[in-house]
């Protein structure tokens, strides 16, 4: 889960405008029984199960039920895993009718357990094609964010050194005791810039890189709010806390957070991101399977890749929408930076993967 974007949308109040919704569902008959169906009602709830960093404004919300006739429920079930881990246990009995939040770390354990059934959402077509990891639709993607290393501009600026751009650059000496991260075993940022290490290096080089890393430094805490808002030198948090590590594991989407809270605003962000640091998630929806509520689910799958929730988005979760014609806000554009390449892994290499990457790790920096 991205710690940043529950930091975020706890304390955020969106009020975007309201503009025409896309069809969602086929609201003229939400009241009548389909042909062949029984005569009971059709359910007028639909209920979301995601990550506790789910969020939306309250305006484009409204605006999606009256047009579709159902009313959402939002069942929040922790952290990414967690929230996974309790959909496979239900299996075929889902606690609700669309899963979001399982992105592309957990992809391939999520479509080897079955718990989605395949739609292919209105709108698909219009989502950037480098999204859609699934080509049978068993989920559908929802947005992308870019795990970076951050620096503290002032910092860096005072000691009249440049700040690192690359994955190279941070075993360099002249970044030795200046970067903090999160643990991979226990983080979703942590695990991220692992990822990038792997997709850089390949399987072969990444633990000589941890290695050198390790030597060079690197500070390992268990998570994002003790890396970003306690050890870091350049957020508001950091600045409090006295924290002394000028570089640390965040997001591409962190600078503008820090423009938007700024107290007093500032004209620019004091962080900045280190480009070729970068591991790109990708997080999906999926109609459950057992779902209680079908067609409230394709709906509800629907409107999330309308452009209206797309754009609604990055200002209530800080990451970045999937479709091609969906706006950035002015604060994600003038203050934050677009990752260009950023490291992949596939999912399927992951699954096979994570638990002895995260052992190996493990072993190299934590010890």
């Amino acid at each position: 889960m991205s710690t940043t974007r529950k930091y975020a949308g706890l304390a955020l109040v969106a009020a975007l405008g309201v503009g025409t919704l896309s069809a969602c569902g086929d609201g003229g008959t939400k009241d009548k029984p389909s042909a062949g169906a029984s005569d009971a009602p059709k359910p007028k709830t639909v209920t979301l199960v995601s990550h506790d960093s789910f969020n939306v404004s309250d305006a484009v919300l409204k605006e999606f039920e009256q047009q579709s006739g159902y009313t959402v429920k939002k069942l929040k079930s922790g952290d990414a895993g967690a929230a996974l881990n309790q959909e496979i246990l239900t299996k075929g009995s889902p606690r609700g009718d669309v899963f979001f939040g399982v992105d592309n770390t957990l992809l391939s354990r999520a479509l080897d357990n079955g718990i989605f059934t395949p739609y292919e959402a209105k709108g698909l077509a219009e989502v950037k094609p480098e999204f859609v990891l699934d080509k049978e639709h068993r989920v559908t993607p929802i947005d992308s964010g870019d795990i970076c290393v951050n620096y503290d501009k002032k910092y860096f600026a005072d000691k009249k050194i440049a700040p690192p751009q690359t994955l190279d650059d941070l075993i360099k000496p002249e970044y030795k005791d200046l970067l903090v991260t999160e643990n991979a075993a226990t983080s979703s940022p942590g695990l991220g810039f692992l990822l990038a290490s792997v997709g850089k290096y390949g399987e072969d080089g990444w633990k000589d890189y941890w290695t050198k890393l390790k030597a060079n430094g690197v500070e390992v805490v268990d998570g994002w709010e003790q890396a970003y808002n306690e050890r870091f030198s350049g957020s508001a948090g950091g600045k409090k806390a006295k924290g002394d590590r000028p570089l640390v594991v965040s997001y591409a989407s962190s600078p503008p957070v820090e423009v938007l809270y700024g107290e007093p605003k500032p004209a620019e962000a004091p962080t900045g991101v280190s480009t070729g640091t970068c591991f790109r998630q990708i997080e999906f929806a999926g109609l459950l399977k057992g779902a209680k509520n079908e067609e409230g689910g394709k709906a509800l799958l629907d409107f999330l890749i309308s452009k209206k929730f797309q754009e609604d988005m990055p200002l209530n979760m800080f990451v970045n929408p999937v479709v091609k014609n969906a706006a950035l806000p002015e604060l994600f554009t003038k203050h934050g930076v677009v990752i260009e390449k950023p490291e992949n892994v596939a999912p399927e290499t992951i699954a096979k993967n994570r638990e002895q990457w995260v052992k190996a790790w493990s072993s190299l920096a934590v010890k």
